[in-house]
């Protein structure tokens, strides 16, 4: 339990802790940044990770003067579309290994949905999923299960991290160091978090609505 405790004051605090570890290793902390923004969507354990807070951090840290903006956004557009890539990966190896053993709860006619969902909708869903906290990670997983086109998948996959990325990053570097902003940080983390999670929250209350009408 102590390391969840550790993931959330990190996700809190996550602008005094990118000034320590900047402090502490330099211009290595392009390294650090490119490795969170790799495992967090490149690895279903480390899901939890931050995203969006952190790229509003560092874009703030880098209005100061401590880093620079542009190598930011490089690093964690990079970062993000190789974790998604390894995560594209381990579903297309994981997905007819899971699907092939007589599961009732994994049958085959799962996979063939998940394939046609994909065929339809993957550039969509790799897009908007760069938005959602925790399930950006398992969209790339699904996509690979699902055996998406990889040319497709790729070029979703980098234009979803740019989008995601780079705005994030410019409106930490130009109103994170406002005097408000830098008060009230974690009020401003925390606000962050919960408007990047609330089209996920609108999507479930509506799928509720619908299965409320079509059973009357």
């Amino acid at each position: 339990m102590n390391w969840i405790n550790q993931i959330i004051d990190f996700v809190l605090h996550v602008d005094k802790h990118l000034v320590e570890l900047t402090s502490q290793y330099g211009t290595y902390i392009y390294i650090i940044l490119f490795l969170i923004l790799f495992s967090e969507t490149g690895l279903v354990v480390m899901a939890v990770l931050p995203g969006d807070s952190l790229l509003f951090a560092a874009g703030a840290l880098a209005s100061s003067g401590n880093l620079n903006v542009f190598t930011i956004m490089f690093v964690c557009i990079i970062g993000a579309f190789l974790g998604n890539t390894l995560n594209f990966y381990i579903g297309k190896w994981l997905g007819p290994k899971v699907f092939e053993r007589n599961n009732p709860y994994l049958k085959k006619e799962y996979l063939i949905r998940t394939q046609n969902f994909y065929e339809k909708h993957g550039g969509k869903a790799l897009i908007i999923g760069r938005f959602l906290p925790l399930i950006r990670t398992f969209v790339p997983l699904v996509a690979g299960i699902g055996n998406m086109n990889f040319f497709k998948f790729t070029l979703y996959n980098i234009i979803g991290a740019i989008l995601w990325i780079i705005p994030l990053t410019l409106i930490g570097y130009l109103f994170g160091n406002l005097p408000f902003v830098k008060n009230n940080f974690t009020i401003v983390i925390l606000c962050i978090i919960v408007i990047s999670a609330m089209p996920l929250f609108i999507g479930i209350l509506n799928r509720k609505r619908l299965i409320k009408k079509s059973n009357f």
